[in-house]
């Protein structure tokens, strides 16, 4: 069995569990800007017959304003603030939000609902197993808290990364972000085998997920929380574009901005 078949978020026995770090998937795990953002902006110019498909920027516009963490939802906001600019008000459109997760899943997922064929299965992984497993090894618990759907997410998680019964917490489970409902059940979770007084660091690339944070440390001041901002693949083009994106995620509450997930060492972790 390949070594990364055996990798589990829980600790080995006898290691003492010096801090637990969750990562959103989205952008942090997975590049979704060829899968994901290209699903919303088919769906927008879909529903917008073809007047209007937005750029990278006009979705990082978006969730920048911290509440539009599922896709689906961002879609039909992008499609009623276009219509709007058309002198259309929301109550007259009568927007289905059904058809339009239909569409979005048809382009992400594909055609097949057997046998996936979308975007989904194009997407660059941006961490390695071995990265996790350092991790283990250096008395670090990890578990998974994402907006995506359980599906799409043990797809990366289990088919491609190859890992065995990771601890997540999906869309399924707990309310969008930034509530923190979900990254304190992904806490829960671990902490059935491990110390519970180890500090926290959530691993998120948007606005939401630093929210997210600020919200879980108004809620349980007890316990230390540290909101890690990662640079999605899609705001490298530019240094100008890189250096926005990483103030606005400091300006949310992020510790430190790394450009990719895996700069986030066992080393940096406990510095932190």
């Amino acid at each position: 069995m390949p070594q990364a078949l055996r990798l589990r978020s829980v600790q080995v026995p006898n290691v003492m569990t010096k801090a637990i770090a969750i990562f959103d998937i989205d952008g942090v795990i997975r590049d979704v800007s060829g899968s994901y953002r290209r699903a919303i902006a088919d769906t927008v110019e879909h529903f917008t017959t073809h007047a209007y498909r937005p750029t990278t920027l006009d979705i990082d516009h978006l969730k920048s304003e911290g509440v539009w963490n599922n896709d689906w939802e961002a879609s039909q906001e992008l499609i009623y603030r276009y219509w709007q600019t058309q002198g259309q008000s929301r109550e007259q459109l009568q927007l289905s939000y059904e058809a339009i997760v239909t569409y979005f899943q048809s382009r992400y997922r594909g055609t097949d609902p057997e046998n996936w064929n979308g975007y989904i299965c194009h997407e660059p992984l941006l961490l390695q197993p071995s990265y996790l497993e350092q991790l283990t090894q250096a008395g670090i618990a990890w578990g998974f808290f994402s907006g995506a759907t359980r599906g799409s997410a043990n797809y990366v998680l289990e088919k491609r990364l190859g890992l065995k019964s990771p601890v997540l917490i999906a869309m399924e489970d707990a309310p969008g972000k930034p509530d923190p409902t979900g990254l304190f059940a992904t806490i829960r979770l671990l902490e059935r085998e491990i110390d519970k007084t180890s500090i926290i660091v959530y691993v998120g690339d948007t606005v939401g997920d630093m929210y997210t944070v600020e919200k879980a440390r108004k809620l349980k001041p007890e316990r230390t929380w540290i909101g890690v901002g990662v640079l999605p693949p899609h705001v490298h083009e530019t240094a100008e574009r890189r250096d926005a994106y990483s103030q606005t995620l400091q300006k949310a509450g992020a510790a430190i901005v790394l450009r990719n997930v895996q700069e986030l060492t066992p080393e940096k972790i406990l510095a932190l």
